[in-house]
């Protein structure tokens, strides 16, 4: 992005935008959250961009490049994307506004329940075809059918009115914060970087850089990388658990605004401590969250407590599409890094009661979630997988002591993540 656009030019891009953006939705809330504001002695503010008409702030982005464009020229009669999850239900939202045509391109694994709601939002106006296995194959798609079918291409970040269309939430935090309440830490989620790039860019005359926070999964850092290095990295592998934000390469626009901060001010939380913020903001709080949109409240707990407590902090809740055929894969991977379930290959004797001796190691808080007899490894042993719930993960260290002292052959592979994954 050219940097030499004034901030009151930036800003007045912005604001035209949401003036605009109130025919089609209204602000999401900002909530001062009782529960979080407790556990950190803070008062912390979630920023519901779940709320929006499609759970997520991906409408924002759509909106402004799909209005521009038509306000420009009248626009093509076609739009195009390509993108398997919330920039795809956003732009077809926005494509149903216009009354414009919209093709999104999405991988034939794409799940159903996305290609469902992204028709949904679009009605009539929208095509969907179905390319290729990866979402890069999509992609490739789609630019050949903008170029052939002279149709505008909308894309997903890299775009200065992308960005401008996600600046908005930062307009609409500044009109929602009380009167005299200046925000010390504000915490963004980072996959493609429009999101990011925009917020930072409207605040930049009202909050210093070390306000401002970035989280990014560990399997996708790569803003992080890419700060490390000066320059634009692309990830050679990304994990693509937190589907939301994991970008193998930041955006060329959205890392020029980034770049002058330090890379310290990038978190990377594992993708199972994710987990852990999914499931708990779940139980207490009753909030819906996908895992990019639980990206930055993950950062609260990495935090030490001095840094946030008595502060002001505004955190990004960016998206709510979550797919509850994945919960428990969730609550498996959260109880995992909690260190409440363990995994481990047990070597038996082969003889009657040995079985029930195991058993008798188990503590009262202790749980057997799995036992599958795997195969003999001499005639008078064998192996078996067991896992193993507690309530406690102090209880593990007194587990596994049990284990030594009752001269049980075994192996912890819950960090195996070959093993885990072959057999678990």
């Amino acid at each position: 992005m050219d940097k030499t656009q004034s901030p009151d030019g930036f800003h007045t891009q912005v604001d035209a935008a949401l003036a605009t953006m109130r025919d089609l939705f209204a602000a999401t809330p900002l909530q001062l959250n009782d529960h979080l504001s407790n556990r950190y002695g803070a008062r912390v503010w979630l920023k519901r961009e779940d709320l929006s008409p499609v759970r997520s702030y991906k409408i924002r982005g759509a909106f402004n490049f799909i209005r521009k464009a038509i306000e420009a020229d009248g626009g093509p009669e076609t739009f195009v994307c390509a993108s398997a999850g919330n920039h795809a239900q956003g732009f077809a939202y926005v494509c149903r506004h216009f009354g414009r045509k919209g093709v999104v391109f999405m991988p034939v694994t794409t799940p159903q329940q996305k290609i469902d709601k992204t028709r949904t939002f679009g009605g009539e106006f929208i095509e969907i075809r179905l390319i290729g296995d990866t979402f890069d194959a999509a992609y490739g798609a789609a630019l050949a059918y903008a170029r052939d079918n002279e149709a505008l291409m909308a894309p997903p970040f890299d775009h200065l009115d992308i960005i401008q269309g996600q600046a908005t939430v930062a307009a609409e935090i500044a009109a929602q914060l009380p009167k005299g309440e200046t925000p010390d830490l504000v915490i963004l989620p980072v996959g493609g970087g429009g999101l990011a790039a925009g917020i930072t860019r409207y605040f930049e005359d009202d909050l210093d850089d070390s306000a401002f926070l970035f989280a990014e999964p560990a399997g996708a850092a790569s803003l992080a990388e890419s700060l490390r290095a000066g320059k634009r990295v692309k990830l050679a592998k990304v994990d693509n658990f937190v589907d939301g934000a994991s970008v193998a390469e930041i955006g060329a626009i959205n890392f020029d605004l980034l770049r002058h901060f330090p890379a310290s001010q990038v978190i990377t939380p594992p993708e199972n401590a994710i987990c852990v913020t999914i499931s708990e903001i779940l139980n207490t709080e009753g909030i819906v969250l996908e895992p990019a949109g639980a990206l930055a409240l993950t950062v609260l707990d990495t935090l030490p407590k001095a840094d946030i407590e008595g502060k002001s902090v505004i955190v990004m809740v960016s998206g709510g599409n979550f797919d509850f055929e994945r919960l428990p894969d969730v609550k498996e991977r959260a109880m995992r890094y909690a260190g409440l379930k363990k995994y481990f290959i047990l070597r038996l004797p082969q003889r009657p009661g040995a079985l029930r001796d195991f058993l008798e190691l188990l503590g009262p808080e202790d749980d057997i979630s799995r036992f599958e007899y795997l195969k003999k490894t001499a005639r008078n042993f064998g192996s078996i997988l067991i896992g193993i719930e507690t309530r406690s993960p102090e209880n593990f260290p007194r587990l596994m002591r049990s284990f030594d002292e009752a001269g049980l052959g075994y192996e912890d592979i819950t960090e195996n993540e070959i093993l885990a994954n072959l057999i678990i």
